[in-house]
């Protein structure tokens, strides 16, 4: 499903990491561990189109991603991958059901209250679509953030620290429910962290390490 080559990423002419070889297969799920600075998020979000790879091949199925247009990664994206970053984003003027519609909006897909309502029941937030983000603790909106990435079915779902500032029963609770909505969705996991605490959910980890 997801198959990386010679993937150098960095920013300007600096290479920050450097991966010969990572393939991931469907509903396959993988931790990308490093400390702070080792460059895990500069790979996430080159695997997920957010950041031009100074080279190498990103592929999901069929599709090189890195041979994409800005606007058609845009647009991939947007249909096939799932995003939970590690700054949650939320629109505080909006609903929590308002901002996981926004997901399917966003990439002109069709937007179905009925199945963002089930996902939010499933994560036990059905009583609070109607509230604002602002108004929910930190786990409450790590949750909103796993619908979010979950709702339009994606192939591949990407965390960026998902679990780090929260402690060990929320780690628990949250990893659990990542893993039971990558498995309803059909979706590859793919987390990148510095939390030794989830190793043992993965069967595959990779550590990255500092290139400076």
């Amino acid at each position: 499903m997801l198959h990386i080559e010679h993937l150098k990423a960095g920013y300007g002419d600096r290479v920050i990491v450097d991966i010969p070889s990572l393939q991931l297969a469907e509903s396959e799920h993988c931790l990308i561990l490093g400390k702070s600075g080792s460059g895990k998020t500069t790979l996430l979000y080159a695997i997920a189109g957010l950041l031009t790879p100074l080279a190498g091949c990103v592929r999901m199925g069929d599709t090189d991603i890195t041979s994409l247009s800005a606007s058609a990664r845009d647009t991939f994206r947007g249909k096939h991958i799932g995003i939970i970053y590690q700054t949650l984003h939320m629109v505080d003027a909006l609903t929590v059901l308002e901002n996981i519609l926004l997901v399917p909006y966003a990439a002109r897909l069709k937007q179905d209250v009925q199945k963002a309502e089930m996902l939010l029941q499933q994560l036990g937030l059905f009583d609070v679509r109607h509230r604002s983000p602002a108004s929910l603790s930190q786990g409450q909106q790590q949750r909103v953030a796993i619908a979010r990435a979950a709702i339009h079915g994606p192939a591949l779902i990407v965390g960026d620290e998902p679990t780090s500032a929260l402690d060990d029963e929320s780690c628990a609770t949250v990893m659990q429910l990542l893993l039971d909505t990558a498995k309803t969705a059909g979706a590859s996991l793919l987390v990148a962290t510095h939390d030794q605490r989830i190793k043992k959910y993965f069967a595959k980890t990779i550590t990255v390490g500092d290139l400076v």
